[in-house]
């Protein structure tokens, strides 16, 4: 009933040994990225809350009390992934406007990349990804 509440379209796949133990959604942002979210049920769930796993720089810290349920735990992740809008909107104007040699393929977790000057020159950059406007390290 907690993953129709979500939405039977959201969820990418269910495995576990005794029953449903992690369960991976699919979220998109405001930029119509596509994330992927992967929740671990404890065995004690929902006494316990479940841990989340993702493909972002940092993961949010979940709210939980017994009462929450997995809805909670994706509009948690939503509120997250707002937060991050400007940061990955800054990778992304680096990925288009400089030599990125190193990652070749960059992930939403990546705050470094190595930039290419050129005449074998390089430059290591490291976005904060709580001040991406911020000038980089």
């Amino acid at each position: 009933s907690q993953i129709e509440e979500v939405g039977w379209g959201q969820l990418v796949s269910a495995t576990g040994d005794d029953g449903v133990s992690c369960l991976t959604f699919r979220v998109m942002d405001e930029q119509r990225r596509h994330h992927l979210l992967e929740i671990t049920l404890p065995m004690n769930y929902p006494a316990c809350p479940p841990s989340i796993a993702a493909d972002v720089p940092y993961l949010p810290k979940l709210q939980w009390s017994e009462s929450s349920r997995l809805k909670d735990v994706l509009c948690q992740f939503q509120e997250h992934l707002k937060v991050l809008q400007d940061y990955w909107s800054t990778m992304d104007g680096i990925d288009k406007a400089l030599w990125v040699v190193d990652p070749t393929k960059p992930t939403y977790a990546m705050s470094h990349h190595r930039i290419a000057l050129g005449d074998d020159c390089y430059i290591l950059l490291h976005v904060d990804t709580h001040k991406p406007n911020s000038l980089p390290e």
